[in-house]
């Protein structure tokens, strides 16, 4: 007897296979760059079975992870981000440090494109074979990173880079977001960009561990100290993150590598500083919270993209909103009720 037929929809589809992270745990051990490359895209990836599959591999390297000083780093385009991470990273290289560099580059609004041109800007240290340098996109991410760059960090240390420099993408969005994930946060200054109340104003100043004036080079050198100069005075009427350090403010030259040195001297004094007063642990341990709560948000709004009839009543309610006939503040609250 001929079987019934049964509608293409109405059919169960097989769940797609589990992946085996085993390979990827040994690979990124073994500092594989292949591996860490497809594990990075892996937790970037929005399949729900893939990202099933990369929680379970962050979960399993997290015992492998911790160790590397995590230092942020933003600033205005044009202040010479890309270039102060290429001499910044040569020079921990040549001093025997393994350095993971996780660039972010802006999403375009209309078409979601990137153009990840970061690796290009960091020739030097792309050509290491101490550095790994992994663009990705904002993805519509508020902050200026990339919605899956905790994690990418936790991968490059479980794969031996000691030293993990995040990028942001530095175009006036919120900076929290690096601050919330990074041990030390560095804020990139241009000579002459504005006084110090334009930089308090930005909010940045508030948030740095250290500000760096770049370019102060050929005749931008007075115009390098000026800037240096204002930027302390704007910071004694700030109070600091810690009160157990003094964001420093120097003066320093990506092009010809003047200053790097103090550079990275200020990020080791400020480990030392944090971890003598039991600040260090105390952030660690805060960021770990927050980045908890920032996940839990993601998975909230995950639900509400992925049941078809909530996704129509959102719609509906997007559409009321809009036209004035419902609050914002009572379509949020049916929308939550959605989600019980």
């Amino acid at each position: 007897m001929k079987p019934p037929h049964v509608p293409t929809a109405a059919r169960s589809r097989p769940s797609p296979p589990d992946i085996d992270i085993a390979p990827f745990v040994r690979g990124i051990r073994a500092g594989e760059r292949a591996v860490l490359a497809r594990a990075i895209t892996l937790v970037e990836s929005k399949r729900s079975d893939h990202q099933k599959s990369a929680r379970a591999l962050v979960q399993g390297l997290l015992p492998h992870t911790g160790a590397a000083r995590r230092v942020g780093i933003t600033g205005a385009p044009g202040v010479g981000k890309s270039t102060t991470i290429d001499a910044l990273g040569s020079h921990l290289t040549a001093r025997g440090h393994k350095v993971a560099v996780l660039a972010v580059d802006p999403s375009s609004a209309r078409t979601g494109g990137s153009i990840l041109g970061d690796k290009t800007r960091m020739a030097h240290l792309a050509a290491s074979d101490s550095a790994y340098i992994r663009p990705s996109p904002t993805s519509g991410t508020l902050g200026g990173v990339a919605a899956k760059t905790r994690e990418a960090m936790l991968l490059c240390e479980a794969a031996g880079f000691d030293v993990v420099l995040v990028e942001t993408v530095g175009i006036g969005q919120s900076e929290t977001a690096v601050c919330d994930m990074t041990d030390f946060f560095l804020a990139l200054m241009l000579p002459g960009a504005g006084d110090e109340l334009q930089g308090i104003k930005k909010g940045l100043v508030e948030l740095a561990d250290m500000i760096a004036v770049n370019k102060a080079d050929g005749d931008n050198v007075k115009r390098a100290n000026h800037a240096a100069a204002d930027y302390r005075s704007a910071l004694h009427i700030l109070t600091p993150r810690s009160a157990h350090w003094q964001p420093p403010v120097i003066t320093y030259s990506a092009l010809t590598g003047a200053g790097i040195n103090e550079l990275w001297q200020h990020v080791l004094d400020h480990r030392r500083a944090m971890n003598a007063s039991g600040d260090f642990a105390a952030r660690r341990r805060e960021q770990q919270v927050k980045w908890m709560w920032s996940m839990l948000e993601q998975r909230m709004l995950a639900r509400l993209r992925a049941d078809a009839s909530v996704r129509g009543k959102v719609k509906k309610l997007e559409v009321e909103v809009a036209e004035g006939r419902v609050s914002p503040a009572l379509a949020a609250e049916q929308i939550a009720e959605m989600l019980k």
